[in-house]
């Protein structure tokens, strides 16, 4: 039974909501069937039917004639069509987060930031792809005023791609890192992929948001309606405040400076803190908003966190790390006054460039004068062992974890950083 977007869209107005997974239908649930290369979500129309589903979207013909199950070409592509039907049906402001560092953080502070004054929905957990961006919009409902979205791409095409499902109408950049390199191909691409989303602003217009201490996106979109923050030629400015934590002087449009007290650890956070500043002044929220959303902002799932025990300070973000985090990470570490331990686990989807890349990171740990250089996973250990700069080499985290159990760290200011699937978490109820 094929039917139109605007039929299926009908069937979601009536529904509680779009699922994806029939192991986790709620009562008139919409379950579309996606498939991947492990799974097969048409194979368990039936299952979300008898769940509670009230309509299964699938793309490919299931053994079963129930009125309920609606055959499409493609699950996936209704799915990102429904997103952008119901988007528009909406008509909200959508505000974008792309780019390669910082993105996650900058979405929770904007999104805290703009709570004060607007109903805001905000990209839950990593929903930032061409599935999850869709789920996110499908979360969205008529109480909502705004949405704050996580925009993540890993190759070319994608961020245009999320964009003509969102169709954002402010937004920005953050940076332009060494991230996801394997599916890119180089920095330059990874400029090209970003740079995606200016080019749906240019094409259809909007109003996004730049940093003055990235010369490569001011650059790339001085031809667009924007606002600057960052030095002293910006129009939201910031002046960091040493302390362990970043404390920031700030100043919009000239006006009269105010202090934010972050709980944040690293100077690296200034600018996301600072897109939060300028999407919070644009959108009328008031300074007293501004300052107190920032500041009761306590960072979660392993980033910028700063933890004390056994008189050690210890930084863990260890969310995730390509070698731009990691670089601007080390650089922060290295601030602190006394001995110092970096914990780097490996940087994963740098393709060719990953010895490199390794190599570098060790060198520039050695170049910061960081004390006491500890190493996990093979790509850190390969680098290694053409340099013999790490003082500690574990093959993998629960090697780390026994050598900690049996000899702990006291009185040092630890960095924790590696790539999700390290999980160098695992360490902190030890230290």
């Amino acid at each position: 039974m094929n039917q139109t977007i605007e039929h299926i869209y009908q069937l979601y107005i009536d529904s509680t909501g779009v699922s994806t997974d029939s192991r986790k239908i709620s009562k008139d649930n919409l379950y579309v069937a996606l498939k991947g290369p492990n799974f097969n979500g048409n194979r368990f129309a039936k299952n979300a039917l008898d769940a509670g589903a009230s309509y299964c979207i699938v793309d490919e013909p299931v053994d079963n004639q129930d009125s309920r199950i609606i055959l499409v070409k493609d699950a996936l592509v209704t799915l990102q069509q429904l997103a952008r039907y119901h988007r528009r049906m909406l008509k909200i402001p959508v505000i974008a987060i792309c780019g390669s560092n910082g993105k996650t953080t900058t979405k929770e502070l904007t999104g805290r930031v703009l709570k004060t004054t607007y109903n805001v929905f905000v990209t839950q957990g990593n929903l930032n792809n061409h599935i999850g961006v869709p789920l996110t919009l499908l979360s969205l409902d008529k109480q909502h005023q705004m949405v704050v979205l996580e925009i993540g791409a890993n190759h070319l095409n994608e961020t245009a791609l999320l964009c003509e499902i969102a169709e954002p109408d402010f937004g920005l950049i953050t940076n332009n890192g060494k991230d996801h390199l394997e599916g890119y191909g180089s920095i330059d691409m990874v400029r090209k992929g970003n740079g995606e989303f200016y080019d749906y602003v240019r094409k259809f217009g909007g109003h996004i948001f730049v940093s003055a201490w990235q010369n490569d996106l001011m650059n790339a979109s001085n031809d667009l309606n924007r606002t600057i923050y960052g030095n002293h030629k910006a129009d939201i400015i910031g002046k960091i405040i040493p302390g362990d934590l970043l404390h920031l002087e700030v100043i919009i449009n000239n006006n009269s400076p105010f202090n934010i007290s972050t709980q944040l650890v690293g100077d690296y956070n200034t600018e996301n803190v600072l897109a939060a500043v300028a999407i919070g002044n644009y959108f009328n929220v008031s300074t007293t908003h501004i300052i107190q959303a920032i500041e009761s902002y306590v960072p979660g799932n392993n980033r910028s966190q700063m933890v004390l025990k056994n008189n050690n300070k210890i930084i863990v973000d260890c969310y995730n790390a390509n070698p731009s985090s990691m670089e601007l990470a080390i650089k922060n570490l290295s601030k602190y006054p006394g001995e110092k331990v970096l914990i780097a686990g490996d940087m994963y989807e740098l393709g060719s460039y990953s010895y490199d890349e390794h190599i570098r990171i060790l060198q520039l740990a050695r170049d910061e004068g960081i004390e006491h250089i500890w190493i996990v996973g093979a790509e850190f250990t390969r680098a290694n062992d053409s340099q013999h700069i790490a003082e500690q080499v574990f093959d993998n985290t629960d090697q780390l974890r026994a050598s900690l159990s049996t000899k702990g760290l006291t009185d040092k200011t630890i960095l924790i950083k590696g790539s999700r699937a390290m999980r160098l978490e695992n360490v902190l109820d030890i230290i």
